[in-house]
């Protein structure tokens, strides 16, 4: 039972790991969402690590973020925006590339409760 206790944090490190690598490369690069591997790694680590949890709390671009989602469910308003303008646009690359109406009727639906969610989160330190 012990090994697979090893094992099993062990597997959460190592997800930890890859989410903090890619979350860290989306702030450099405009197409690779930043937050949502910011709060895998942050989850992963919490089961792992809690150096790792420390570090990423504490992480001067993650750590904000972070931190308002942690604490209190918020998402910046800045990410609203980006959640949604992004969701937009993937919907105007399926259409322009085609995706039949049944494709496009499946993203929409998946993309207005995304929308919904996400617009209807805290914004930190607001109401």
């Amino acid at each position: 039972m012990a090994t697979g206790g090893v094992i099993r944090r062990g597997a959460w490190r190592v997800l930890a790991s890859i989410s903090v690598l890619l979350a860290l490369a989306g702030v450099v690069l405009p197409l690779l969402p930043t937050t949502p591997f910011a709060l895998l790694a942050f989850w992963s680590a919490s089961r792992s690590s809690p150096a790792l949890t420390r570090w990423l709390r504490n992480h001067r671009t993650l750590g904000p973020v972070l931190a308002a989602w942690h604490d209190s469910g918020a998402v910046p308003v800045a990410a609203k925006w980006l959640a949604c303008l992004m969701l937009l646009f993937s919907g105007l690359v399926m259409t322009a590339s085609g995706v039949p109406a049944g494709g496009l009727i499946v993203f929409a639906i998946f993309a207005l409760g995304v929308a919904g969610f996400v617009l209807t989160r805290p914004s930190p330190g607001g109401p």
